[in-house]
């Protein structure tokens, strides 16, 4: 029976120790050294060429263990990259056991330099490395099987964990593990033909469903460690402020508060338990100093922003002549339009949380986390000790969306760990985490186009001015003024476009903005996909239509657009009040289009039916993966899209609470349909290219209904009543 196990470093290498008589594999990358500070294991790889970033485990009863060295937030990472390995072994996948992997330079993800998850990235990252190792092991099973019976290598095969010899011999993977393990490790193991998986490309159930169904899973706040205390920390109203002063008094007169310890992001109140911290931190009476940006709003923002516009900003495109093909001529139509998008939070169903244990030698954490490496880097930071002496212990996520990828609940837990001398556990209200977040940037984009009087195309220029996550998370990557992650999705577009330029101006503001659901192309797939809207209104043609005119030379994009316009049936005849809405977007190596069905009530009320979504994210693991990714990237874009928007006032956030800032609710929610677009290429994300074409899909569905144009989210915001 498979299982999951989320061990502590400490059990991983005492599990690893008793394995004798297995067979123990390591993956590859290119330093072998790794090897002993991912496991404390040496292996058999070749001494110049392989070094693991995971292993594979087999042992004399036959079980087949997978280190899974991304975290597991709901995307289906625990269930994808074991069938990677488990298919090229051969392995029986009844008997394959998950393990998640400690914090080290062996697991680093090679497409973000580091161990992290996010962009999209665990299965494109681990495509090949994976089968690559499940087919070196498959090699040295045979191996050592022929060898046991002196036949062959070529005339033996293995099928479901079982080696089978010319003469019906069968030996199973755990009876021939012990010899498999003293062989020279192939450098040249043959990789199964695609049409030979037996895994890979089919529906295979979620490993880590039945403990998240039945209570067993552990996430961050189930963690429970011996001596533990519980904190609660007071940040700042306003970004940019600082305390002064703190009377605490009445709080350590609270029954349970052990403590009151300021620390750099506030002042955190230590109890034996949760409710005993949030009560000593309502009885605190503090005095902040609430810094240079007291009395910013959106309005000082948007202002902000519209000066922005006026400068020519760092070019990040240019096809043909660029925005200079914008000059006024004879015959041509001009557009222009501007479009704003707010700050957003990311919301995660579970509250920020972490744990803990600073010693004297040694600091061990434990929580819901994208970046293991950026933990052992803040822990360090904070304790003096070498970051291999922080034991970064992942548990699963509820929800991450970029949100866990930050470090500023895992510091707070360092800090007061170590000023208390204790285990700590930070739980974060959800008014702290709505108010202190690192948000998705609000925007400002001016879009221009010319239409010639053959009704094409021939111009398009799109300004876009806003904050840079980059210039606050890696500023090394930021390059003459340009912050890839603010165009995203607004550059090398799919369309065939002669003349089209696009234009980044930085304006940063003191509110910290991080990596949200798809980055730069949740925004920039809404203002690009509604302007290229309003250009065929103004062309005259059907919007389906005209973007297939522009997707000739991409094949991929315009087989996704015909699949969803088919899907939805497109210009057909739909229920008296329905509309349909198209958009399209490639991202993180996928291509995904949707067509909304959507309905505007008289009072204004828009409601979206039906989705209509077809994506070609090349080579798929798991469609049952994929389905659910789509379906839950449509619902996150939506939430963002028709509710609540993040408000700024007096320096801070206004939103606090779900009251305040919403989320899409089950009544709410529309009926999607999935179409996979068959593929041999090499994969494409998935986590996060079904988010943005859904706002542009539901903006232009409503245009079809009311003949409003909406160049503002959220939605809530737009006087749509007739």
């Amino acid at each position: 029976m498979r299982s999951i196990t989320m061990p502590a470093r400490r059990q991983f290498l005492k599990t690893s120790a008793l394995a004798g008589g297995g067979l123990m594999l390591s993956l590859y990358l290119p330093v072998r050294d790794r090897m002993a500070q991912a496991g404390g294991i040496a292996g058999d790889a070749d001494e110049a060429l392989f070094v693991p970033n995971a292993f594979i485990r087999i042992t004399a009863d036959n079980w087949v263990t997978l280190m899974v060295d991304k975290s597991e937030m709901g995307q289906g990472v625990m269930t994808s990259l074991p069938m990677l390995l488990a298919d090229e072994m051969d392995a029986d996948w009844t008997r394959v056991h998950i393990e998640q992997a400690p914090a080290s330079p062996a697991y680093v993800n090679p497409m973000l330099g580091m161990q992290a998850t996010g962009g999209s990235t665990s299965v494109r990252s681990s495509w090949l490395a994976l089968r690559q190792a499940g087919a070196v092991a498959r090699a040295l099973l045979l191996e050592a099987a022929s060898a046991q019976w002196n036949v062959d290598r070529g005339n033996c095969h293995a099928r479901s964990g079982v080696i089978y010899g010319p003469a019906g011999q069968q030996a199973s993977f755990g009876s021939v593990a012990a010899a498999a393990a003293k062989l020279p490790v192939p450098v040249d193991a043959k990789l199964k033909d695609p049409k030979d998986f037996t895994l890979i490309g089919k529906p295979v159930a979620r490993v880590d469903v039945p403990s998240k169904t039945n209570g067993t899973a552990v996430f961050g706040i189930d963690v429970q460690v011996p001596g533990m205390l519980i904190a609660s920390v007071v940040q700042c109203p306003s970004f940019g402020g600082k305390l002064v002063a703190v009377d605490d008094r009445a709080a350590l007169k609270v029954p349970g508060v052990q403590a009151v310890v300021p620390i750099s992001s506030g002042v955190a109140v230590v109890a034996t338990d949760f409710w005993s911290a949030k009560t000593g931190r309502e009885a605190l009476k503090i005095h902040w100093d609430r810094g240079p940006d007291a009395t910013m709003d959106d309005a000082s923002i948007l202002a902000m922003f519209r000066e922005g516009a006026k400068e020519a900003g760092a070019v990040a495109w240019r096809v043909g002549q660029g925005d200079a093909a914008l000059q006024q001529k004879p015959g041509w139509t001009m557009l222009e339009a501007t479009y704003t998008v707010p700050f957003l939070a990311h919301a995660t169903m579970e509250p920020m949380n972490c744990t803990a244990h600073v010693q004297k030698d040694r600091c061990d954490i434990w929580g819901p986390t994208q970046a293991q490496t950026f933990n052992q880097i803040t822990a360090s930071k904070i304790t003096g000790l070498a970051q291999s002496a922080i034991y970064v212990h992942t548990t699963f996520l509820g929800g991450g969306f970029g949100r866990r990828f930050e470090q500023d609940f895992v510091a707070q837990a360092v800090e007061i760990s170590k000023a208390v001398s204790r285990p700590v556990k930070v739980i974060w209200l959800r008014e702290d985490d709505t108010r202190h977040d690192a948000y998705r940037p609000a925007n400002l984009a001016i879009l221009r186009a010319a239409i010639g009087p053959d009704k094409q195309l021939g111009a398009w220029s799109h300004k876009i001015v806003g904050p840079s996550i980059m210039s606050r998370v890696f500023p090394s990557h930021v390059k003459g003024g340009l912050d890839e992650t603010s165009v995203q999705g607004a550059v090398d577009l799919p369309y065939d476009l002669p003349n089209a330029q696009t234009r980044y101006v930085m304006r940063n503001t003191p509110i910290p903005v991080g990596f949200w659901r798809s980055v730069g192309h949740s925004i920039n797939a809404f203002t690009v996909e509604s302007f290229m809207d309003e250009v065929a209104h103004a062309a005259g043609q059907d919007p389906y239509q005209f973007r297939r005119g522009l997707l000739g030379h991409d094949k991929r994009a315009l087989e996704t657009l015909d699949i969803a316009a088919r899907m939805a049936g497109w210009g057909q005849p739909l229920p008296p009040g329905h509309f349909h809405g198209i958009a399209m977007h490639h991202s993180f190596g996928s291509y995904v289009s949707e067509v909304a069905e959507v309905s505007v009530s008289k009072t204004g009320e828009v409601r979206v039916h039906r989705v209509s979504c077809a994506v070609d994210c090349g080579h798929v693991v798991n469609p049952d993966t994929v389905r659910a990714q789509m379906e839950s990237a449509i619902n996150f874009g939506l939430t963002a899209a028709l509710l609540d928007g993040i408000q700024v006032r007096d320096g801070g956030v206004v939103q606090a609470n779900f009251d305040t800032y919403r989320m899409l609710r089950i009544d709410a929610a529309p009926h999607i349909a999935v179409h996979i677009v068959p593929s041999i290429e090499a994969p494409g994300g998935i986590g996060e290219p079904g988010t943005p074409p859904i706002a542009p899909a539901v903006t232009n569905a409503i245009f079809a209904a009311t003949g409003k144009r909406v160049r503002q989210l959220p939605i809530s915001t737009h006087q749509l009543r007739t």
